[in-house]
């Protein structure tokens, strides 16, 4: 799910990073020459689930997700001793290391220069040739670059500005005014790109958005920040650090849908709703307070069921998740039984999907579950036989979805659910797919083979038929798990919280687009997990989730906050609205901890802003109830 991460969302670049003390010229090659061999690449995580930070520095910093997002694709890195310095100040080299490393593609738009203090062999000459022919970074004076030298924060803004070839659309000075209580300290040679930077959302400015600081030397913290918005790795950043050249409209309920899905994602990851029996029934009590109508309990995570399974105990020689706060309960049932007497429907979120625990040392499941031990045969890989994925900083596994072992054992599970407890429906989301560079395993090539004369699959694990192959697979998998529990219970759902189609196609191999098409989705909570409403806007509009809205119910996946991130009210009203007035079927929020435990605004504002977007009970539209779409907004 994330994300935010859930949220969202996978990408990969490079990393170098180095010591700023005089006289460790050595060590910078050496950490330059180290990061460049080791670059991997790694999907980013749908929500982080870490309890634990990156670096032994950063644990509540407020740059900590920039920082370990980053850290993770390879554009920066700490020190030897396991820290980060996030206030330490920026050099002119290391940012055009940075640059080159987060903004790899830029056009050139002017011919190298030969800088005085510049060697032909200097260990960072091809980062600052990169930097300056693309227009990042210029000479200090004639013919020298001064590497050492450190940055202001409207330096670098300026510098992104430049190189990433944005202009202002707006008054330079309304804009400017309008989003700082410090404009009138900006250089005048640097109004227009701060202006630009502020437009597409670029500065950032802890603890007060409206302080631009803009003589203060940059520290690694806030560069994190830049980079991270200028790379669109959105959703990292609090929307409260984010200036602004206008302030947040004020929220002005629209008429509620007398049909909407109002739902949350209960998760057992920074939250403890589900480990105490009185504390979940009062937090569906409060959950029906507020007109909400929907749950989705997260009932496989980590490798271990959170109710009690006879196909786990069988399969993976444990029956329940060992969380102390789960023993002798089974949570599905008092979750079932309480909300149905609140009115509510309840479709268990079976997370997990086909990703695995990995027992390697570092962070991880804990305790871990003897899923993949015991089966060491239905674990992929990717060609060069790796099988570790990254999840933030987990080390997760993959269960080959393509083979006979695994299919039967998430069969068993899904229909033991279904068959034993009155739920609504069951959902999956982004992990029930597999990331597109695994299936290189024995038992998916010697498949492949057979059915291509003998032919070995392609290296590149981006190849269209490739992929082709491989979604279709999985896509004929979940057209039999679809007949498996409609022949259970006809009256149970089937759900799906993807990420966006084309993301979760290639990335994922998962092409719910097809499952929509092909009837075995009845429902869809798309994840959309960003910070901007324009791109948000945009996913709305996309003609798949047209074509979808006109078939099933979609509601739309808002994120609310993660425990080191949390998101404002009003830009989660804002979300609403927009959802709303394109004629979705309602949206479901990221996560149940998040509606107002962990925000910055205090519980009772932030329950008093939800009541305001549902002041009122509604039905939850559901295919097997007679669903229809609403054509008129569809059309618009």
């Amino acid at each position: 799910m994330l994300n935010v991460n859930h949220i969202f969302t996978a990408f990969a670049e490079g990393l170098v990073s180095f010591s700023r003390k005089s006289g460790r010229q050595a060590w910078f090659v050496f950490l330059v020459a180290f990061s460049l061999i080791i670059s991997l690449m790694t999907p980013m995580a749908s929500y982080s689930q870490a309890s634990q930070a990156m670096f032994n520095d950063i644990e509540g910093n407020w740059a900590q997700s920039c920082i370990e997002q980053l850290a993770q694709r390879k554009i920066i890195s700490g020190y030897q001793d396991g820290s980060f310095k996030p206030n330490d100040p920026v050099t002119r080299v290391e940012f055009a290391v940075m640059i080159s490393k987060a903004l790899p593609k830029a056009p050139k738009v002017r011919s190298a220069s030969k800088f005085v203090d510049i060697a032909n062999n200097y260990w960072a000459a091809p980062a600052i040739s990169y930097a300056y022919t693309t227009g990042f970074m210029s000479s200090v004076n004639d013919k020298v670059f001064n590497p050492t030298q450190k940055m202001s924060r409207v330096q670098v803004l300026t510098s992104l500005v430049n190189g990433l070839k944005y202009s202002p659309k707006n008054p330079v000075a309304n804009t400017l005014n309008q989003a700082f209580s410090d404009a009138s300290e900006i250089p005048a040679n640097s109004k227009s790109a701060i202006a630009a930077a502020t437009e597409k959302q670029l500065v950032v400015n802890y603890p007060d958005a409206r302080k631009l600081k803009p003589a203060q030397l940059v520290t690694r913290g806030e560069i994190a920040a830049f980079l991270c918005q200028a790379t669109g790795t959105t959703g990292l950043v609090s929307s409260r650090y984010i200036a602004r050249a206008t302030t947040p409209r004020v929220f002005q309920a629209s008429v509620a849908p007398s049909s909407e899905i109002r739902g949350v994602w209960l998760t057992n990851i920074d939250s403890d709703v589900l480990f105490d029996r009185d504390r979940l029934s009062r937090g569906i009590e409060r959950l029906h307070d507020l007109n909400f109508n929907t749950v989705y309990p997260v009932v496989w995570n980590c490798g271990y069921t959170l109710y009690p399974s006879g196909v786990a105990d069988n399969i993976i020689g444990r029956s329940l998740h060992p969380e102390p706060g789960l023993r002798r309960r089974d949570i599905l049932k008092e979750m079932v039984d309480k909300g149905h007497q609140q009115g509510m429907a309840v479709i268990p979120w079976f997370e997990f999907g086909f990703m695995a625990p990995a027992d390697s040392g570092k962070l991880q499941c804990d305790p871990t579950s003897e899923l993949t031990k015991r089966h060491p045969q239905w674990i992929t890989n990717r060609r060069d036989g790796t099988t570790i994925w990254k999840e933030g900083p987990h080390d997760r596994l993959w269960l080959n979805p393509l083979h006979p072992g695994v299919q039967n054992f998430i069969k068993d599970l899904v229909v033991e659910m279904v068959r034993n407890y009155d739920i609504d429906g069951i959902q999956f989301d982004d992990h029930m797919g597999l990331p597109s560079d695994f299936g290189y395993d024995p038992f998916t090539v010697s498949l492949y083979k057979s059915e291509h004369n003998g032919q070995s699959p392609p290296s590149n694990p981006q190849n269209a038929e490739w992929l082709r192959w491989r979604a279709d697979k999985i896509t004929g998998f979940m057209a039999q798990l679809f007949r498996a529990i409609k022949d259970e219970k006809q009256k149970v759902i089937v759900s799906l919280s993807p990420n966006p189609q084309e993301f979760a196609y290639k990335s994922y191999l998962q092409d719910w687009e097809s499952w929509e098409r092909q009837g075995i989705v009845e429902e869809l909570a798309i994840q959309l997990y960003r910070n901007d409403i324009n791109r948000l806007i945009d996913d709305l509009e996309r003609p798949e989730v047209k074509a979808a809205r006109s078939h099933i119910p979609v509601a739309i996946g808002i994120l609310t906050g993660t425990k080191p991130r949390p998101i404002s009210i009003s830009q989660i009203q804002e979300q609403v609205e927009a959802v709303r007035k394109r004629g979705f079927a309602g949206v479901s929020f990221f996560f149940y901890e998040t509606l107002w435990n962990i925000a910055n605004e205090t519980p009772t504002e932030r329950q008093a802003a939800l009541k305001q977007m549902f002041p009122q009970l509604a039905q939850r539209p559901s295919l097997v109830k007679g669903w229809k779409p609403n054509t008129e907004a569809i059309t618009k």
